[in-house]
């Protein structure tokens, strides 16, 4: 593994945000989600693909919390702009668990 510097990490602005839409991506190579998550007044609502389909429905996941990289450039996925990276690890399946808040925290919240 990389070792980095604290620089590095301050660099990557992760940040907690409510989804607050999410559908079905059925032009996406791999099952996902379109999904719009709002990141409060000083970041907005930013929309992003999640390949989360084996654990969660996208009815669940409104209302939910998540963690997300907001300052990666814009990646085009087929006919979506992804503007942030949802978070999660990998389980042994190759299915992904989402990486929360375990308590309510402001939308925008920078983890530090």
């Amino acid at each position: 593994m990389n070792e980095i510097s604290w620089s590095d990490f301050e660099k990557v602005a992760l940040c907690a945000g409510t989804i607050i839409k999410a559908d079905e991506f059925p032009e996406a190579r791999k099952p996902a989600y379109r999904l719009e998550v709002d990141f409060g007044d000083t970041i907005g609502v930013l929309k992003s693909s999640a390949q989360i389909t084996v654990h969660y429905t996208a009815e669940e996941l409104v209302g939910r919390q998540v963690m997300a990289v907001v300052n990666f450039p814009v990646k085009q996925i087929g006919p979506m702009r992804s503007e942030c990276l949802v978070t999660g690890f990998y389980r042994e399946d190759g299915s992904v668990v989402l990486a929360v808040p375990d308590k309510p925290v402001p939308n925008g919240a920078r983890l530090g």
